[in-house]
């Protein structure tokens, strides 16, 4: 994609991943960047992907468990407020969990075709 593009979040459909959960991307050669609506108690996952990842939380507040606590979920753990960022590199293992509603940014390079093509099944809860 070459050409230069105006968007409005207004504009961008919304995607329900579960009840608790969905989703608005705008998607370019080399970025993604997504809109995430998690209701308080939304589960994300252990999961880790090749790209990187910035989380922005634009409004309420995620707890995230990195590396080997993604999947053994205790009393390590960084919560990320409203204002913060988690900057994620490749290939990390993690697991959020929303404390409130929240709003977050995410940005992805590469784009994650997993969530282009619909094969994120892990976020689906169809895994």
């Amino acid at each position: 994609m070459t050409e230069v593009r105006k968007l409005s979040w207004d504009d961008v459909p919304l995607e329900e991943l579960t009840p608790l959960i969905g989703r608005k991307l705008i998607t370019s050669e080399r970025m993604m960047l997504a809109h995430v609506y998690l209701k308080k108690g939304a589960l994300v996952p252990a999961h880790d992907h090749h790209n990187e990842q910035f989380t922005y939380i634009l409004s309420g507040a995620l707890r995230f468990w990195i590396g080997e606590h993604a999947d053994a979920p205790g009393d390590t753990f960084t919560d990320v407020h409203a204002g913060e960022v988690l900057v994620i590199p490749s290939h990390v293992r993690h697991r959020a969990e929303a404390l409130e509603d929240t709003l977050d940014v995410d940005v992805f390079n590469p784009p994650r075709q997993d969530w282009l093509d619909g094969s994120d099944a892990y976020l689906r809860g169809t895994k």
